[in-house]
């Protein structure tokens, strides 16, 4: 009986270790919203987790016109402190999202098909993570800057989307010109210089988050190990649209796969990428059938801002449009009055 109970105590303990951490990471966890009764019939074991009912009003901020919006159910902010993961496909320990929840990602912008994206996340008053390539914050520093003024989280993904466990492949060399060269590379690089390169395109729009995608979500392990030195969240993800094999089926299947997907799994962060116009075309649709079926929106915010390296600061400046550099975003400069 006394070795029953010492095994008790000790799974105890380490239930109120988890807790803790968990706390830590995520911040203060609140009661979860009530849940809608299943449909009669359905089956209960290994089934998609149900659609939790309206617990309280979404959050909107000032700048949303639309009374009727989905809005954000709740903000989650991430202490990244050791360089937590998170998506389940690679990161099993933080479940943090209720049934229904679902945090929105979209990778290697800023492109000209970003605005899109924000249009139609503006009209239903939601947020989410941009994980932004370095050459193409640079290329585009107005879009991104967009991005942050509305409000949105911003991450990074690499200096040239770069598959991480090689040292050599091909690379847009200049800013703008499109031309591509095969060449040898430092990942580390990558991964600092690109963050870099995402700071600066911000400039005093917003701020970056610790927050990191590794491209094709391969995760060397000196990396990840790597970017926990740097406190720097290492993100995976719940479930990939694939997107970007959808040209041919356009927005159409791209909402189809978003939506089947999160209807299977019943909650998740989700990939999507808003440099392809199919995927930024059904972004609308998407939230539409969001709405519709109940599911809320969950924002994640670091409790601190990234710091850049100096060096690679330095290395990312040098990489800049000087004509660039000062750039507003597109709506401050250009006003229809008439």
């Amino acid at each position: 009986m006394r070795a029953k109970a010492t095994i008790l105590a000790i799974s105890v303990s380490l239930a109120a270790i988890s807790v803790a951490h968990a706390q830590r990471v995520l911040g203060p966890m609140g009661d979860p919203p009530p849940m809608r009764a299943a449909p009669q019939g359905a089956p209960s074991a290994g089934a998609p987790a149900a659609v939790p009912a309206p617990a309280s009003a979404p959050i909107r901020d000032a700048s949303c016109k639309n009374p009727n919006a989905m809005g954000i159910s709740r903000v989650v902010e991430i202490d990244t402190t050791g360089g937590p993961g998170f998506g389940f496909e690679h990161f099993k320990m933080y479940d943090f999202l209720q049934p229904g929840e679902v945090v929105l990602t979209f990778d290697d912008g800023p492109w000209p098909t970003t605005p899109i994206v924000l249009k139609a996340l503006a009209d239903e008053c939601v947020k989410a993570i941009f994980f932004s390539i370095g050459l193409n914050a640079l290329t585009f520093p107005e879009i991104l800057k967009q991005v942050a003024a509305a409000g949105h989280t911003i991450g990074s993904h690499t200096w040239s989307h770069q598959v991480l466990n090689k040292t050599r492949g091909s690379m847009q060399i200049k800013i703008g010109d499109g031309k591509r060269e095969v060449r040898d590379y430092d990942p580390k690089e990558e991964i600092e210089k690109g963050m870099s390169a995402v700071r600066l395109a911000i400039g005093d729009a917003g701020f970056e988050s610790p927050f990191f995608r590794f491209p094709a979500l391969v995760q060397p392990p000196e990396l990840t190990n790597y970017l926990g030195t740097r406190n720097v969240a290492m993100f995976s993800t719940d479930f990939d649209s694939f997107d970007f094999k959808m040209k041919k089926g356009g927005a159409e299947a791209v909402t189809k796969s978003v939506m089947e997907k999160l209807k299977k799994h019943g909650k998740g962060i989700v990939l999507m990428h808003d440099v392809h116009a199919w995927t930024a075309n059904a972004v609308k649709d998407i939230l539409a059938q969001m709405k519709a079926g109940g599911y809320k929106v969950v924002q994640m915010k670091a409790k601190e801002p990234l710091q850049t390296l100096p060096e690679y600061d330095a290395m990312a400046m040098k990489e800049m449009n000087p004509v660039n550099a000062n750039a507003r975003p597109m709506n401050s400069v250009i006003r229809t009055v008439e």
